[in-house]
């Protein structure tokens, strides 16, 4: 019989969770940074706009950075919590010295993209190891993020 971890489900499948949002984590905190960074920066016709935009963004990413460590810490590991961690492990790369709005953007959805992915690995892994816990989490995350990927897809045309 496999063993548990303390919220009763496999603990081997419950360390590969613990990996893969630690992932999902470092790409968080990379796109936390990096839109922080837009909101900052940003200039042009849009800034108004993209100024809020922005705020909303890393706000957003910041709720999320807590709670994804908090599912991983509830699954019984320890989250990463050292930037080089982040930057080694997240496939969403730090950007410097970009204010138009366009460009940032077009960061945001790449950024989004690579969020997406890694919310739907794991929204498979945690189906399949009955965490409905982690499940939620990422049905949630992606609902949210498909519809913000439409609305800044509408931006760019």
């Amino acid at each position: 019989m496999a063993k548990k971890n303390q919220i009763g489900l496999d603990e081997k499948q419950g360390k590969q969770l613990a990996d893969k949002l630690n992932n999902l984590l470092s790409n968080y905190q990379l796109f936390y940074i990096n839109a922080r960074g837009f909101h900052w920066n940003i200039t042009g016709d849009k800034f108004f706009e993209l100024h809020l935009k922005f705020e909303e963004l890393y706000t957003d990413a910041l709720l999320k950075v807590d709670e994804i460590a908090e599912r991983i810490l509830t699954l019984g590991h320890t989250p990463l919590h050292s930037f080089s961690d982040y930057v080694k492990t997240s496939e969403i790369k730090e950007v410097t010295n970009v204010s138009k709005g366009k460009e940032a953007v077009g960061i945001v959805l790449d950024s989004f993209s690579t969020l997406l992915t890694l919310e739907r690995e794991i929204l498979s892994m945690s189906a399949d190891a009955n965490d409905e816990g982690t499940n939620s989490l990422m049905s949630d995350y992606i609902k949210q993020q498909e519809k913000l990927v439409w609305m800044y897809s509408a931006f760019m045309k």
